[in-house]
């Protein structure tokens, strides 16, 4: 006669766990608390992007002069004096290149209806799909300009606050700037100061090295990539500058300056430069093969430095993965506009070489990576045969 299993014990074996219950709740509780505080500072860059902008700005153009500073503090130049001579003339060289490009700059925005006219004229054969939504563009201008019916209201636009506005976007991007080269001289100037007051948070000697360690390896490696990506960048706007002038291309200085601006948006800048090249070309040149050469010459410069140059020079350890470099920018530029879009990528860096140097951050930094481990596998048969050996 079999024995029949006892209810206490069917019942023990079928209550849940207390303590994995416990484990679960709080890691549930976690993971919300993690969401709750993203989102809260996703909500705080966005409403105080007045602030948090320059500052950040700040920060990543001090990270990119630091490996200067550092060589000449090597050399005997004080801190101080390298800051201010390296800041200044970061002020001067802008406001130099904002000097001379705005004149051409202001003539293509100008003039932006008649490109667009040479250009509807020297692409005719694409012109016939596009009939009918000119013709609908027509009759809405008619309908919103020339309708003198009785009963109908007439369109109108408002005017009386663009120029009030304006004023007010000249006065807030001249102080976000004064504050970014203001902040930049003083983190350059401090010197090791923040070095110093992070290791004295801490309390024994094998954490203060670790903390060093870490805090200084970082901040040489990013440092390191934003300069050389920096002067990467401007040599690209140089080649690329002269070999329009080569060509005969108006302008060429605002193509080499938006070719060197513009690379800082991996694929993206590339595509915005090689399109705007591309029209500017078609409506100045006569013959539309040699036209293209144009294009095709800085598609040539931004192959090779985007396949070769940085590569070699940068690394294939501080590459990032494409679709988290898009994702980047998207969040980046609807966040804070194009100048969040410039920032996307050195703040992907910074976050993922700093996730490389913690383990509970680690697989972040695997996931930004763009170098993918290889993956072997066997053949079900073949473990079988070394299992019976």
């Amino acid at each position: 006669m079999k024995a029949e299993p006892s209810a206490s014990g069917a019942g023990a074996a079928e209550s849940p766990d207390p303590r994995a219950e416990a484990r679960a709740n709080v890691r549930l509780m976690r993971s919300l608390l993690i969401g709750i505080f993203i989102l809260m500072v996703i909500f705080a860059l966005y409403f105080a992007r007045a602030f948090f902008m320059p500052v950040i700005l700040a920060f990543l153009l001090a990270l990119t002069l630091t490996p200067i500073v550092r060589f000449l503090r090597k050399h005997g130049v004080p801190d101080v004096l390298s800051a201010t001579l390296l800041v200044l003339l970061s002020v001067v060289f802008l406001a130099s290149a904002g000097y001379l490009l705005s004149g051409p700059v202001i003539d293509l925005i100008n003039n932006t209806s008649s490109i667009g006219q040479q250009l509807t004229e020297r692409l005719a054969q694409l012109k016939r799909p596009l009939e009918r939504v000119m013709q609908i563009a027509r009759q809405l201008e008619g309908l919103t300009e020339t309708s003198q019916e009785p009963g109908m209201q007439k369109v109108a636009f408002a005017q009386s606050g663009i120029l009030s506005s304006a004023a007010g976007n000249i006065l807030s991007a001249g102080t976000s700037i004064t504050i970014v080269f203001v902040l930049s001289l003083f983190l350059l100037a401090s010197g090791t100061m923040f070095y110093e007051k992070i290791i004295q948070s801490f309390a024994s000697l094998s954490e203060k090295k670790r903390a060093l360690r870490v805090v200084y390896d970082v901040e040489h490696e990013i440092s390191h990539y934003l300069l050389t990506i920096a002067v990467i960048n401007a040599g690209l706007g140089t080649v690329i500058g002269l070999g329009l002038w080569g060509l005969g291309m108006p302008n060429p200085q605002v193509w080499g300056a938006a070719a060197a601006l513009l690379n800082f948006l991996p694929y993206v800048g590339a595509l915005i430069t090689l399109l705007l090249v591309t029209v500017i070309a078609l409506i100045s040149f006569d013959s539309i093969s040699f036209a293209l050469l144009a294009p095709a010459f800085v598609l040539l410069c931004d192959i090779v430095e985007g396949q070769f140059v940085t590569p070699m020079v940068v690394g294939r350890r501080l590459e990032i993965n494409a679709v988290a470099v898009f994702i980047a920018i998207a969040f980046w530029s609807w966040l804070w506009g194009f100048v969040g879009a410039l920032m996307a990528v050195p703040l992907l860096v910074v976050i993922k070489v700093f996730c490389d140097h913690f383990d509970g951050l680690s697989h972040v930094g695997n996931f930004l990576a763009a170098q993918h481990s290889a993956i072997v596998e066997e053949d079900p048969a073949e473990e079988t045969d070394k299992a019976r050996a």
